[in-house]
C-alpha cells in the first residue's frame, strides 16, 4: 500500500465507498431536500448514482472534461455537453450537483453559469464533492475533506485508466492464486 504525503492522496475503493456515503449523511443533516442529483461525468458518476439510489430522487449526468494530457494530470480547456442526459423531463427545481472533488474550480463555476443561463426550471442548485482543495476559486456548499496542501488525488478507478483490453485476461489473473 501506499502511503499518503503533502503532494498525493492515495485512496482505496472501501474508503472511496465511505466517503461517498458520509458525503450523503452530511447532505442529509443539512435537512436541504433536493429534486434531482445532477453528476458531472466522469469523477461524479459514482456519488450521483449513489446519492440518487440513497435520497430516491432522479439522476442526471452531464458530462465534462478539462483533464486531457499526460495522463489526465494536465487541465486542458473544458468541454461542456450539450445536453443533459436524463431519463424524462428537464432538469428542474432544486439541484444537487455532484463531483467527486473541486481543483481550481473553474468546472464547477462554469457548470453553474451553464445551468442559470440554459435551464430556467432550475431554481436552487447546491454543489457536493469529496475533496476540496485549498486552490480552488470557488467552494462547494458541501465537502467532506478539504485539503489545504492540494495533493493530486489517486482514485482507486484509475488503474482502469492504464488497462487495454487485449490485457484483461492477465489483469483479472493477477489477484488469483497460483
Amino acid at each position: 500500500m501506499v502511503m499518503s504525503n503533502d503532494k498525493d492522496l492515495w485512496v482505496s475503493w472501501d474508503e472511496y465507498n465511505h466517503a461517498i456515503v458520509d458525503l450523503a449523511r452530511m447532505v442529509h443533516e443539512s435537512n436541504w431536500q433536493f429534486d434531482q442529483v445532477l453528476c458531472l461525468a466522469r469523477g461524479g458518476l459514482r456519488p450521483g448514482d449513489v446519492f440518487s439510489r440513497i435520497f430516491d430522487v432522479p439522476l442526471a449526468i452531464l458530462s465534462t472534461s478539462s483533464y486531457r494530457e499526460e495522463v489526465g494530470k494536465v487541465q486542458g480547456s473544458l468541454d461542456i455537453a450539450k445536453h443533459i442526459t436524463m431519463t424524462r423531463g428537464s432538469l428542474s427545481g432544486k439541484v444537487l450537483l455532484i463531483d467527486d472533488l473541486v481543483d481550481s474550480g473553474v468546472t464547477l463555476e462554469k457548470v453553474q453559469t451553464h445551468l442559470k443561463e440554459n435551464f430556467p426550471g432550475v431554481t436552487e442548485v447546491r454543489s457536493a464533492v469529496i475533496w476540496c482543495k485549498a486552490c480552488s476559486s470557488v467552494r462547494p456548499d458541501y465537502y467532506l475533506q478539504y485539503l489545504p496542501n492540494n495533493p493530486w488525488i489517486h482514485q482507486p478507478f484509475e488503474e482502469y485508466d492504464s488497462l487495454n483490453p487485449h490485457q484483461l485476461s492477465a489483469w483479472l489473473k493477477k489477484g488469483e492464486p497460483s
